[in-house]
């Protein structure tokens, strides 16, 4: 008998089972339910259901206000008062207001997401959550409605891709050029419904490299993106002081258990970068070199995180950014903020000509902070490029690594990071 991938394990738990099969349906009760500025027009849905039974599990709520912060208009400001009240009115404890920082930086921060458990949000990038050894995924606003009401809602188990890496990345290259690589290996499409699990050499990633890859796996088309419950993700997990009970993760299955096998050979990858306007038109950031640029940003619940803006930072020291460049810097929450400001990388980041924003998604989905004009071109660490993500359809957003974004910020152009490693003679 085949074995199962470690979505099914999770779901056959959860359930009760032995075995799951691909495409069995299971209703199972989540662990986690996130919303974040959506959470008005999701409870909105079952307003008068709500008013009678209340919300099943208030305490497997999380709400984080992050999209349009600080409010950016009267509809904004609107919405984040209609959250405020929702959460005082139904005891939602996990309720983290404007400037904590992007929902899914949260959720890992405060130790809502352990190996083992089911993490369902009304938001496409909950598979983030995947690094930690969960099975996290995004549901839409009606789903996240009905599950208040019942705590539970339905899966169908997912086929798995073994996704199989070998050897270490050579830096400045990095997770996001990592992923990028997968996404064209892949396809925007390749991954449809299909669980990607990691296994290999995965002890030279760390769990802040692993919530890149993890996240951008419903670029792919993945229901989940889910790495091992190793000695790296137990050892973060002590240091992050949520370790202890409760932490009962999972391992992958033989091939057996996969449709399908990906290997990576992460000694060959080189900086990477994805084109207007797919994820997966992945090319090598030296075959795209020279392109001008009007504007970089660093940050996201892609690559938002302190070894992040470290990585910038370090290629930013003693340079300046180019004057037709404007740099915007969003830190994914107010605890990578605070330990980036410790550790010196704001000042290294302003004193370069960042521009700092408040911790958050920023940019990235075109609403306020850095909208793109027609004809302008953005170089992004975040996980999306499609056409009008970021503002103007006549825009272009390039994906690449903190690294790359960096590098490209001083010379005014694509550019790849090795460059800068050369002049410093390594």
């Amino acid at each position: 008998m085949a074995g199962m991938t470690m979505a099914r394990k999770i779901l056959a738990r959860k359930a009760g089972r032995e075995r799951v099969e691909p495409g069995e349906i299971l209703f199972v009760e989540p662990d986690l339910l996130l919303t974040h500025d959506n959470t008005a027009a999701v409870t909105a849905k079952v307003k008068g259901l709500l008013e009678k039974y209340g919300v099943a599990y208030p305490e497997r709520h999380v709400v984080v206000l992050d999209h349009v912060i600080p409010a950016a208009n009267v509809k904004a400001a609107e919405n984040h008062k209609a959250v405020r009240a929702y959460v005082e009115r139904r005891g939602i404890r996990h309720f983290f207001d404007v400037g904590r920082g992007v929902c899914h930086q949260v959720v890992v921060e405060e130790g809502l997401a352990l190996p083992g458990a089911v993490a369902v949000g009304s938001d496409s990038h909950t598979c983030t959550y995947g690094a930690l050894n969960c099975l996290a995924t995004g549901i839409d606003r009606t789903e996240a409605a009905a599950l208040l009401l019942t705590g539970k809602t339905w899966f169908k188990a997912p086929e798995g891709i073994l996704v199989e890496l070998r050897g270490r990345l050579t830096p400045p290259v990095s997770a996001k050029d990592l992923v990028l690589a997968l996404a064209g290996e892949i396809g925007a499409s390749g991954a449809n419904y299909k669980s990607l699990e990691f296994s290999g050499d995965l002890e030279g990633l760390s769990v802040e490299e692993r919530l890149t890859i993890a996240n951008m796996g419903v670029e792919m088309g993945a229901k989940a993106a889910i790495f091992p419950a190793d000695r790296v993700l137990r050892e973060w997990l002590e240091g992050m002081g949520v370790a202890g009970e409760g932490l009962e993760g999972v391992e992958p299955g033989g091939e057996d258990a996969y449709v399908r096998k990906v290997s990576l050979d992460l000694d060959g990858i080189e900086p990477m970068a994805a084109l207007p306007h797919a994820v997966d038109r992945v090319r090598p950031v030296r075959e795209v070199e020279g392109l001008e640029i009007q504007q970089c940003l660093l940050g996201t619940c892609t690559n938002g995180r302190l070894s992040d803006l470290e990585e910038a930072a370090a290629l930013l020291e003693g340079r300046r950014v180019h004057p037709g460049v404007r740099l915007l810097v969003a830190p994914a929450s107010r605890r990578v903020l605070e330990a980036a400001l410790e550790k010196g990388l704001v000042e290294k980041l302003v004193a370069a000509g960042a521009i700092l924003l408040p911790p958050g998604c920023g940019p990235c989905l075109g609403a306020h902070q850095g909208v793109l004009a027609p004809g302008e071109r953005c170089l992004s660490t975040a996980n999306r490029n499609f056409k009008g993500r970021m503002g103007s359809p006549e825009a272009e957003i390039y994906l690449a690594s903190p690294a790359t974004v960096a590098a490209s910020a001083v010379k005014g152009r694509i550019t790849d990071p090795r460059h800068f490693l050369e002049e410093a003679g390594r």
